[in-house]
């Protein structure tokens, strides 16, 4: 691999998901990253540690410790990921299929899901046909690097099952499929991000499909994730279901301020303030500035965090309501709805 690229700290942020503060915490603590130095004395960093960054953060996704796998030799991580792989149930060249996630209408509440599972809005659904693996089809044109086919088939699985299966039986084993393909390097990081950025588009094209909301409609939903989570996936999927469910979210996109939070949630009239974050964000991020959000909003305002991040479920912080799935957004703002029957319209 030619090392004679360097990147700086910043396009290795960009890059990898990981924080300036962590590469920097890391080089101190456990010898690596081993950055070079350029004219101005700016970190910059070869681009075999940045692949090798990319491959800790995987990993890091799927729950490791960054004690254990960030001073290893890249040989190794390698063997890691294939075991990590294959401790989530994969066999080399599998995939998750469909039916592993419940239906959505299981979890459904007040049924106000039943209505979309066909098709959304200005769609029509597909006429009844043999059964498609929609996963399988999008990861075999990634393998072709055909993502024209990938955006083709997205879009037919968004007209033939609905938003809401979509979203549990398309999107999400999709994503980690591609997950679970990049740790056994059947995918390159490129793949992963133009599939993320297709599902996205999709997800924006239903979007634009569906009712927008009322004034009245309830709980008003602000969403968004703290600066260092920067995946706005999860956010276009909360936006949808809760759209779903009648209720009225805001998406203010990822990496908002926690002042600017709290603001926009006074500003906005929120009744519930959502914020997601993946696997790997930093401990800190999920309990002291989660605690510290909790503290700076008023309490009539609900505050739910999403992900599968395992503080979150093991040692969630106080008056905080914890969401694993997307779907458990259904309970949510059903409890939430019952606890505020002056806010639902008498028609929800």
């Amino acid at each position: 691999m030619n090392n004679a690229l360097q990147l700086s700290i910043a396009a290795v942020e960009r890059d990898t998901g990981l924080s300036k503060d962590t590469l920097r915490i890391w080089e101190k603590r456990y010898g690596f990253p081993t950055p070079q130095r350029d004219g101005q004395g700016e970190r910059t960093y070869p681009v075999d540690q940045v692949e090798r960054l990319r491959l800790i953060k995987r990993l890091l996704d799927v729950g490791h410790r960054p004690g254990r796998v960030v001073s290893l030799p890249a040989q190794d991580l390698l063997a890691l990921a294939e075991r990590s792989a294959d401790a989530q149930g994969l066999l080399p060249g599998q995939v998750r299929r469909r039916g592993q996630t419940a239906a959505p209408e299981a979890n459904d509440g007040d049924g106000v899901l039943a209505r979309w599972t066909g098709s959304p809005a200005g769609h029509p659904t597909l006429p009844p046909g043999p059964h498609i693996d929609w996963v399988h089809t999008c990861l075999l044109a990634v393998d072709q690097h055909d993502l024209i086919a990938v955006r083709r088939a997205l879009r037919r699985a968004l007209a033939q099952e609905g938003i809401a299966r979509f979203i549990t039986s398309v999107v999400n084993p999709l994503m980690v499929a591609m997950g679970d393909g990049w740790l056994r390097g059947r995918f390159q990081v490129q793949q992963e991000h133009a599939v993320s950025q297709a599902v996205q588009q999709a997800l924006c094209a239903a979007l634009h499909q569906l009712p927008l909301p009322q004034a009245d409609d309830a709980p008003r939903v602000v969403l968004s994730t703290l600066p260092g989570e920067a995946h706005g996936l999860g956010l276009l999927a909360a936006e949808a279901w809760l759209t779903l469910l009648g209720a009225h979210p805001i998406n203010l996109g990822p990496q908002t301020p926690l002042w600017d939070l709290v603001q926009s949630a006074e500003a906005l009239q929120a009744d519930v303030l959502a914020v997601s974050f993946t696997a790997a964000a930093p401990a800190p991020l999920v309990q002291d500035t989660l605690t510290e959000l909790r503290s700076k909003l008023p309490r009539h305002v609900a505050l739910w965090a999403g992900g599968q991040h395992p503080l979150l479920h093991r040692r969630p912080p106080a008056d905080i309501t914890v969401l694993g799935q997307i779907s458990d957004l259904s309970t949510t703002v059903q409890s939430w709805r019952q606890a505020h029957p002056r806010r639902v319209p008498s028609a929800a």
